[in-house]
Order: C-alpha cells, then structure tokens, then sequence
C-alpha cells in the first residue's frame, strides 16, 4: 500500500498549521479545538518548516512549567522532520515512524506539503491490506 491510498483513505487531507512566531499556548489551544495531536509550522501555510506535538508541549510543562506557554512555537518545534511522498509504502512508513518514535508525518512533493498521515492512518492500513489478503488467501483455499 503506498501514502497516496492512505491520504485518499482519510476524511480530508488538509493540514493544520500555525505560522512562526505563534504562542504555545495558542497552538495547544488549536490542538485541543481540532482534536489532533501535532500541529505542522509553517511559513506559507505550503511547507513543513517544523512540527510541534502534545508531546512536545508536554515535555516542556514538566520541565519548565506553565511558563513555557507563553513562549513561541519555534522555541520547541522540531525542525528536522522526517517527511514521505505519495509514492513510499506503507511499509517504509511505518519502519520510520516506529524507529524515530513520532506519530506523524508531513506528505511533502517538491518542497510543498501535500498532507499529513499519522501512525494511526499506516496502521490502520495496513491492517486492512492484511485482511483483505486474508480474504483471498482463504477464497483461494476454499476454491472460490
């Protein structure tokens, strides 16, 4: 299964992003609005110049405290982001997201950011390719 089965799987492919400059706390706040777990800065609202997750958030209340929301996303975003195409597999996802320990992944093509898969969305791909494997091999099995 390739990324683009998966972005054409999801309910919508679009990406929520904060600029630079942007208060944790206002991003936090975006996180909890959409229900979501990481948020991608970007500068144009077209490329992944950093991403910043719960995580992220989290790390920094318990070493810092509620002080470090007041400061800007830039502070604490990870700005080496490990990024796919339409065209890797499911597969070579999966591996990179479990290796890295991230759940998310921007979908970049030629320097534009195209959408955004999670561990979830791999998983839950990749489950349904097993099955669906599963279905034929016992159909061929059974002689249908």
């Amino acid at each position: 299964m390739l990324v683009q089965q998966i972005l054409n799987s999801k309910a919508s492919i679009d990406v929520v992003t904060v600029t630079p400059g942007t208060l944790v706390r206002d991003a936090a706040q975006l996180l909890a609005e959409k229900r979501i777990g990481t948020v991608v800065i970007s500068k144009t609202g077209e490329t992944a110049d950093g991403i910043l997750s719960e995580r992220d958030i989290v790390r920094e209340l318990a070493a810092h405290g509620a002080g470090c929301l007041a400061q800007k996303v830039d502070d604490f975003m990870t700005t080496t982001l490990v990024t796919c195409t339409r065209a890797d597999s499911a597969d070579s996802v999966l591996h990179q997201m479990t290796e890295g320990r991230f759940r998310h992944m921007p979908v970049v093509e030629d320097g534009k950011m195209i959408g955004l898969i999670t561990i979830g969305d791999t998983v839950k791909a990749r489950l349904s390719e097993l099955a669906m494997e599963k279905d034929a091999l016992q159909g061929m099995i059974m002689g249908h």
